[in-house]
């Protein structure tokens, strides 16, 4: 079947058209929507971002071409084209099949060379540099809430995550609970938090907001409820926090922690003074899953 030469303009013209409309809506969507890790609000989701970025760039130089060749074979060589030449001598090209070896394998490597650069200069225990003293958090997942501890500061909080801008926030992370995985997609990746073990993570908010927390790991029936708000402030805003809720009546005792430790979902936010006599619950609750 031969098509009329106008017919096949329109056909290419429908093809780019339909590419466009398809990059058009997913640009329209990232830029109307808020595609967390695509709008970072701190310098470490910042570069996940740009490594992101780099990697899709990088494989769209060989995916894009072989979906272009893959439609352009079909119709060069379709059954009503007898023009199309048969060159079965192609098969053995040495040119031509070092030509689609050769360059994948390249952007494999510089892929790969980025990849291990940027993993390493992302440590999650990699302290960040700041003329700012860090704020040392505490985190314990339970059964289906976070619990976050400011030993230095005497204070604590649930399914809340205050923080000042501009500061770095070191963490450390354990669980009471099945392991979970901590994650604040504006402000960084996600960590394992792990009963028996503690691990580190090192974020800082560039500016002020309510970024969206969450447990990136399936553990059970209140999953999906297992969400907090990390709220970065001004200094002064953080400071008046701090204090306002030191001075409060409403404590995290020990017995208070047991409470809150047993199963329930869909929490609502609290905080809590935490006074200085339970500032070692955190090893405590590691400890737990220690053997003797």
């Amino acid at each position: 079947m031969k098509f009329p030469k106008r017919l096949k303009v329109a056909i290419i013209i429908a093809a780019i058209g339909a590419a466009a409309l398809v990059i058009g809506a997913a640009t329209w969507f990232i830029s109307t929507h808020n595609v967390a890790v695509l709008n970072p609000a701190g310098s470490i989701a910042a570069e996940q971002r740009q490594l992101i970025m780099t990697a899709t760039l990088l494989m769209a130089i060989v995916v894009l071409p072989v979906f272009a060749l893959t439609f352009g074979i079909a119709w060069r060589y379709r059954a009503g084209n007898k023009k199309a030449k048969y060159s079965p001598e192609l098969a053995g090209n040495r040119w031509a099949e070092a030509i689609w070896w050769l360059i994948p394998l390249a952007i494999i490597a510089i892929l790969a060379g980025i990849v291990i650069i940027t993993s390493h200069n992302l440590d999650p225990a990699k302290p960040l540099t700041s003329d700012k003293k860090p704020v040392r958090v505490q985190v314990i997942s339970l059964q289906w809430k976070w619990l976050f501890l400011y030993p230095d500061l005497h204070v604590a909080s649930v399914n809340y995550l205050p923080i000042p801008t501009d500061t770095p926030i070191d963490f450390e992370l354990t669980s009471d609970a099945p392991m979970n995985s901590f994650w604040i997609p504006q402000l960084g990746g996600q960590i394992y938090s792990m009963s028996g073990m503690s691990t580190q993570l090192h974020l800082m908010a560039n500016r002020p907001g309510d970024y969206q927390g969450s447990s990136a790991n399936i553990s059970g029936d209140g999953f999906a409820g297992m969400k907090f708000v990390a709220h970065a402030t001004a200094q002064s805003e953080f400071d008046a926090w701090v204090k306002a809720t030191a001075s409060s009546s409403k404590q995290l005792t020990l017995d208070g922690y047991n409470e809150l430790a047993k199963p329930s979902s869909n929490v609502a936010p609290a905080s809590y003074a935490f006074p200085a006599a339970y500032d070692r619950l955190y090893d405590t609750v590691i400890m737990k899953y220690m053997s003797h």
